[in-house]
């Protein structure tokens, strides 16, 4: 029993546990860019672009082993670009005012390492050039909802989003 205990502990030596296991084990640093957007829709104060940026480093480092970073030099590089904001009225009263709106947000997403290839993640594999996600929330301003807080619920969501497509397969 003896001699076969170390062999047993031997064949464990590469194992991985608890959320480490989730994520590339070559990666330890990530640098988040800040996102662009290409959206026409204005908020007063800050940039949609710079909350969403916030809000996916937030995530990263709440949910994944990584450390997000300033340096361009880090493990991998998470680039993302806001290609659409929309808000489409679902439910309209009979005086022509909105009761409840729909507000969509498109980002393409490259995640890719130091060398420039692309880390694949997800349940799908990134392809090379980049991932389109989508995400939507509902205003309903009887509930006392707003733009602004609709807007933040969206980004957050967006945020949990992209980082899960960071994990590795199963």
């Amino acid at each position: 029993m003896a001699a076969v205990l170390p062999l047993l502990l031997a064949g464990c030596a590469g194992y991985r546990f608890g959320n480490n296991t989730l994520y590339a084990p070559n990666v330890r640093t990530i640098y988040v860019p800040m996102i662009q957007s290409e959206s026409y829709r204005v908020t007063p104060g800050i940039d949609i672009g710079e909350r969403l940026t916030e809000a996916l480093c937030k995530e990263i480092e709440k949910r994944t082993p990584f450390k997000v970073v300033g340096d361009p030099a880090a493990d991998s590089v998470l680039t993302a670009r806001i290609v659409a904001d929309t808000k489409r009225m679902v439910v309209e009263s009979p005086t022509d005012q909105s009761r409840q709106v729909e507000m969509n947000m498109q980002v393409l997403v490259t995640w890719a390492d130091r060398g420039g290839s692309v880390l694949a993640s997800g349940k799908v594999p990134m392809p090379a050039a980049s991932v389109d996600v989508g995400q939507s929330a509902m205003l309903v301003p009887e509930y006392g909802r707003s733009v602004a807080s609709t807007q933040q619920e969206l980004i957050v969501k967006m945020a949990e989003q992209i980082v899960g497509l960071m994990e590795e397969p199963w």
